[in-house]
């Protein structure tokens, strides 16, 4: 069976223009080759436009909330505009609250920083760890095992919530889309089961939003997460959206200007401190104003592009790459809820006879194409789906029989349908024919080995 390619139909749409599209990468075996990104569920590549809109504002640059100045009115303006765009692009509600954070990671540690005296944590282990780890300070934290479907997930969620003593405070966390296997969450039905319980849930949207429209209303969640820089926009930026009153309620999250509005001297010495109840209570010291733009920007692009557009071009992407590597044998896909279970474009894998890590450096070396091997930041989840097998990255420089980690593909609105067909032959070509170079461990990384050949 010839490497299914993905057909140039032109009723679907055209990859959006992203930055680092043309650029040139070595091969090992000789020549260069236009890098084909395919790891976007890590860090997606920021959109031309998202990039033309920074460097537009940048001479207009200024102090946020801090000057009287005309560019520190603009920049204000254009700070509380993005905190707006933002806020209609996940349909929020009226009086929710969007707050500008550094990543999903640290939304999550932000909102498990707010939570009231008593709330108990529920979470299930397939999460990533910026959803699995931040609770850990909250003192009790109920671990939910994996489910096999969607259904499964619903009924663990409703057991635990059930069987809670004491029946206090509680809020769920889970994901949209997996950033292991792809594979979309019952997320409105999770909701619906948490507030059945008494219980608050949030929303880890790091890969869902990327990839499909997310409604705060239609969910029905009380909070969403979400990073930039998986949104098409610069590193460094992030969002926590939802309702205000946790957040109004809690310690500021970081102390120190922008979080306060009045600070006073008391005759004791002391020191007495009015904090916002807005979002800026959580927002302390010079926020980061092209952050926030750039994810304006990109929430902007993708609305006025179209989810139905992408999610199905997408989805086009996946089938070429699950029919292009149908009948091999050796290439094992990675799932939780099935191989048919909706998804977003990212795939994981392993390649019987292949050390992961090794398969994902011949990629780059040898095909200018660019994975992710490893347990991808969710080690519970990817050792569950390798059967226990996953024990660290082990050596590169042979294959060794047993997948001591996974491969992953990853996808989004700029990749070429070139760049998913090269992928395909690749890894026909490399479990066909092997290697074309040794590779060996450097500083935990496996690169190709100078000595030649293989």
């Amino acid at each position: 069976m010839p490497a299914a390619t993905v057909a140039a139909d032109p009723s679907v749409l055209a990859p959006l223009p992203v930055l680092g599209r043309d650029v040139a990468v070595p091969l090992v075996t000789g020549g260069e080759v236009a890098y084909a990104a395919l790891d976007h569920a890590a860090s997606a590549p920021a959109l031309q436009r998202v990039w033309d809109d920074v460097a537009a504002y940048a001479p207009y640059y200024g102090s946020v909330h801090r000057g009287a100045g005309y560019l520190s009115q603009l920049s204000t303006d254009l700070f509380e505009n993005a905190r707006r765009t933002v806020a209609e692009f996940l349909d929020c509600r009226t009086e929710d609250q969007v707050v500008f954070t550094r990543s999903t990671t640290d939304s999550l540690n932000l909102l498990a920083a707010a939570l009231p005296d008593g709330c108990e944590v529920f979470v299930f282990e397939t999460e990533h760890h910026a959803a699995l780890l931040p609770w850990r300070r909250a003192g009790r934290v109920t671990f939910l095992d994996a489910p096999a479907g969607p259904a499964q997930a619903v009924e663990i969620l409703e057991r635990a919530l059930a069987d809670r003593d004491p029946y206090g405070p509680a809020l769920v966390c889970v994901t949209g889309a997996s950033n292991v296997t792809g594979e979309l969450w019952p997320v409105r039905e999770l909701a619906a089961a948490a507030h059945a319980h008494g219980a608050r849930i949030v929303l880890d949207a790091a890969q869902l939003a990327p990839h499909r429209a997310v409604s705060v209303r239609d969910l029905d969640v009380d909070w969403v997460a979400f990073s930039g820089h998986k949104l098409y926009a610069p590193f460094g930026s992030g969002v926590l959206a939802g309702r205000a009153d946790w957040l109004r309620e809690a310690e500021p999250y970081l102390a120190g200007g922008g979080a306060s509005r009045t600070v006073a001297r008391r005759a004791d010495g002391g020191v007495d401190v009015q904090w916002h109840e807005t979002a800026a209570r959580h927002e302390a010291g010079s926020p980061n104003v092209i952050g926030a733009y750039a994810i304006a920007s990109a929430c902007r692009a993708l609305a006025e592009a179209g989810f139905d557009a992408l999610a199905a071009r997408e989805d086009a992407l996946v089938r070429a790459v699950r029919e292009g590597l149908a009948d091999v044998p050796e290439v094992r896909f990675l799932s939780l809820f099935g191989d048919d279970a909706p998804r977003v474009g990212v795939l994981s894998f392993v390649v019987d006879g292949w050390n992961s890590s090794h398969f994902a450096a011949a990629l780059s070396a040898e095909y200018g194409i660019g994975v992710r091997d490893g347990l991808f930041c969710a080690h519970p989840l990817v050792r569950r789906l390798l059967d226990g097998d996953a024990g660290g990255a082990g050596e590169c420089g042979a294959p060794e029989a047993g997948a001591l980690n996974a491969i992953r593909v990853s996808f989004g609105v700029g990749t070429p349908e070139e760049h998913v067909s090269r992928f395909v032959r690749a890894v026909r070509e490399l479990v066909r024919d092997g290697a074309r170079w040794k590779y060996r461990t450097v500083d935990g990384r496996c690169v190709p080995d100078t000595s030649g050949r293989a």
